[in-house]
């Protein structure tokens, strides 16, 4: 059991956040950012997406200010950025329902598919490339799978970290909830920080009313 401080802290916060979802909507633009992955699993590629989150928490200046919110149940941090809001979002439930934080918290905070952004690892793109893309298929990811299905669309954007794919078949599901070698811890921070600048510049163009989406 955490210390009465730091129950009544989280409990303040939690507070805060239900205030802050119920203010009237900012006057720029509003969006959600949800880093896909297994709560109470970090440093496993499955939830590299977390890890991301993490880090443009950081460069938001938010990283103290996450709060559980048991409505879509995920940990939530708000941050502005010029004229437009980020939501962050951190799903609690495991990888196969994390659609149903992603549609629950879209719901709440009044946004469209195209307003909510998913990070998530990547087979199919050697580990320290990434790719942002706007839709289509879930491409055999099931926690992409069920934000479809909870979201009722294909329209999200998309930020695609690369983990490598194993020669073995039969060795991917060790590989994807495996945590990362020695060697490939070394190369996590410069990719956290580009994949936090390709997020940042991107929401900052479509603030502005400019689309960078690619295939």
């Amino acid at each position: 059991m955490p210390p009465p401080g730091l129950l009544g802290a989280g409990l303040w916060r939690s507070w805060a956040m239900s205030w802050r979802v119920l203010e009237p909507r900012p006057a720029g633009k509003r969006w959600l950012v949800a880093g896909l992955g297994n709560p109470g699993l970090p440093g496993t590629r499955h939830s590299v997406g977390m890890a991301v989150l993490g880090q443009l928490a950081r460069r938001l200046g938010v990283a103290e200010s996450w709060a559980r919110d048991r409505r879509c149940a995920a940990d939530l941090a708000l941050a502005p950025l010029g004229d437009a809001q980020v939501v962050l979002l951190r799903p609690r439930r495991l990888m196969n329902a994390n659609g149903r934080s992603v549609a629950r918290a879209a719901e709440m905070f009044g946004l469209t598919a195209e307003e909510v952004y998913l990070v998530h690892d990547e087979l199919d793109k050697p580990l320290g490339k990434l790719a942002l893309k706007l839709g289509g298929s879930a491409r055999g990811h099931n926690g992409v799978r069920s934000c479809i299905s909870c979201l009722n669309s294909s329209a999200m954007p998309r930020l695609r970290v690369g983990i490598g794919r194993p020669t073995n078949p039969e060795a991917v599901q060790a590989h994807v909830l495996g945590c990362f070698s020695p060697a490939e811890q070394e190369l996590l921070p410069p990719l956290l920080e580009r994949a936090t600048d390709l997020l940042l510049d991107h929401i900052r163009e479509r603030s502005q009313g400019r689309s960078m989406l690619g295939p």
